[in-house]
């Protein structure tokens, strides 16, 4: 026999919240952070605010040996949480108390509390962890280089995994604090200012600070032999340099283009508004690879980059993305013209300023000598798939959408805008979609239509819409005799002359390996 009891309302409601959340309540955070184009990236149920790293690597073994701290907010009721990481884990500790563990995947590290974290509540979280970074391969390959005198994390879209554990996404952004013990003699190059520096039996200690939000691929270690330089800029930011010193011929080249960033990061101030982070600088290590990385506060370059010499283009990409990727970062992979189109027409700009070739000439250079067949066309820089994330198009494509605004909306506006973004969403992400409605707000003017041109379509537009928007063929070298002068005819497309090359042509396209990855460009790690 079941009594059916009456309570009245207010003394129910009491009950219910002195009711604890029930185990079934609880419920493991997802094991990716919902991207488009890499699904299992990141990790969801909780949301990271510091990283404090402590290392100590052995470049003659490439032994990494790490504790990590965390800290982070729950987002909802957890009764596990992932994080990402491909060295061997020996201890996890979640609010000073010893938590399970095991992996899973390829880096998933899959952690229980000893009690479920209620949400919005502030964890801690220490990792200890150790193993040799280039040993560890996803796909067959790894995102930690190895050099003659140490090693080097230098990746996008991802590279923590290889040194640190994270939620490694550019939606969860923190700041760090990055200690690495190495042998004397050696250097340890991070993000930041360099805070400190000891040494102690045969060891010397770098600490490293970057005080702003910071996506974890742009994260960067590298350990070796460097020769550094150190200054100020006019408004007192600290400038540092780093230069392997087995570099060769590349070695002039290499200062010759990076002793110029404060110049340039002066000159992208008056583009993009008030620099955002706490220092400025750039290194280069002895690798083998060809690309450069816009690793917060200080990118990271290939000595390849400075093969045929000097060139500050480079320079002024890497330096462009603390703005625009750095400082403004991605919502989702698919929108990386954000970085990427912004980046490349910085280096436009520069050819203007310089007297090389306006960002107009530019402009109309890579429409005309891009054929309506070319490949070049389908790529689609608004969401051109995880194969194509790093695709010229996104680049050169991406960079023309921006002309085509620019002519749209004039100066005044174009200009505003340029400088107003990094603002409206500084240390935080956003969307292509984000941009195009910014632009209407400041300009006023509708712009679905000339994005959905210019980014979406998977044609090259025609001439009357190139023409609409500003862009058109340039003036051709001259003709040669008689010959010459008949591929002026409609149609007789095999004599046509070809129009004349900006002067900076050559310097920029020279960069167009700067994101390239080698063989792992736009490769789903996950």
């Amino acid at each position: 026999m079941h009594r059916r009891i009456i309570v009245p309302s207010a003394l129910a409601a009491s009950l219910l919240l002195a009711i604890p959340a029930s185990a079934a309540d609880f419920v493991p955070g997802a094991p990716g952070i919902g991207d488009s184009y890499y699904p299992a990236s990141g990790n969801g149920g909780y949301d990271v605010s510091h990283y404090d790293l402590r290392l100590k690597y052995q470049p003659e073994t490439d032994l990494l040996e790490g504790t990590a701290t965390i800290l982070a907010t729950t987002k909802q009721n957890l009764s596990r949480f992932n994080l990402d990481l491909g060295l061997k884990v020996s201890e996890v500790r979640v609010n000073g108390r010893l938590a399970k563990f095991t992996t899973s995947g390829d880096h998933e590290l899959e952690v229980t509390p000893a009690a479920p974290l209620e949400r919005n509540k502030a964890i801690s979280v220490v990792v200890r962890y150790a193993g040799k970074p280039s040993e560890f391969k996803v796909d067959g390959w790894s995102a930690w280089a190895r050099t003659p005198d140490g090693g080097v994390a230098a990746q996008e879209p991802d590279s923590a995994i290889w040194w640190f554990p994270s939620n490694d996404h550019p939606l969860d952004k923190a700041t760090f604090d990055v200690s690495v013990s190495v042998p004397d003699g050696t250097q340890a190059i991070s993000n930041g200012v360099l805070q400190s520096q000891s040494s102690r039996l045969g060891w010397t200690r770098f600490n490293w600070r970057s005080n702003k939000p910071q996506a974890t691929y742009l994260a960067t270690l590298a350990v070796g032999r460097f020769d550094i330089t150190t200054d100020r800029t006019a408004n007192g930011l600290p400038v540092l340099n780093a230069y392997s010193k087995d570099l060769g011929d590349n070695a002039g080249a290499a200062r010759a283009s990076i002793e110029r960033t404060t110049e340039v990061a002066e000159w992208l101030e008056s583009v993009f508004g008030p620099y955002p982070f706490n220092s400025l600088g750039g290194y280069v290590p002895n690798v083998t690879s060809g690309y450069a990385l816009e690793t917060q506060t200080r990118p990271f370059y290939s000595p390849r980059q400075f093969a045929n010499g000097a060139n500050v283009s480079v320079v002024v990409h890497e330096l462009a993305h603390q703005w625009y990727g750095d400082s403004v970062s991605v919502q989702d992979w698919k929108d990386i013209w954000v970085n990427e189109g912004f980046a490349r027409y910085s280096q436009w700009l520069w050819s203007e300023k310089e007297g090389e070739g306006t960002a107009q000439e530019l402009a109309d250079y890579v429409y005309a000598t891009r054929t309506a067949e070319d490949p070049f066309w389908t790529v689609k820089p608004g969401d051109p798939g995880a194969e194509n994330q790093f695709h010229i198009a996104v680049y050169d494509r991406g960079a023309l959408a921006l002309q085509a605004l620019r002519n749209e909306i004039g100066d005044e506006d174009f200009f505003a805008i340029l400088k107003g973004w990094p603002q409206e969403f500084a240390y935080g992400n956003a969307r292509v979609a984000d941009f195009v409605r910014y632009a209407e707000r400041v300009s006023g003017k509708p712009l679905a239509g000339l994005f959905d041109t210019w980014l979406y379509q998977p044609s090259k537009p025609s001439a009357p819409t190139a023409a609409a928007a500003g862009l058109s063929a340039p003036a051709a070298a001259p003709a040669a005799g008689p010959a010459a002068r008949s591929g002026d005819r409609a149609g007789d497309r095999s004599a046509a002359p070809r129009p004349v090359q900006p002067k900076s042509w050559k310097k920029i396209a020279a960069t167009n390996t700067v994101h390239d990855h080698d063989e792992h460009q736009g490769h789903d790690k996950h």
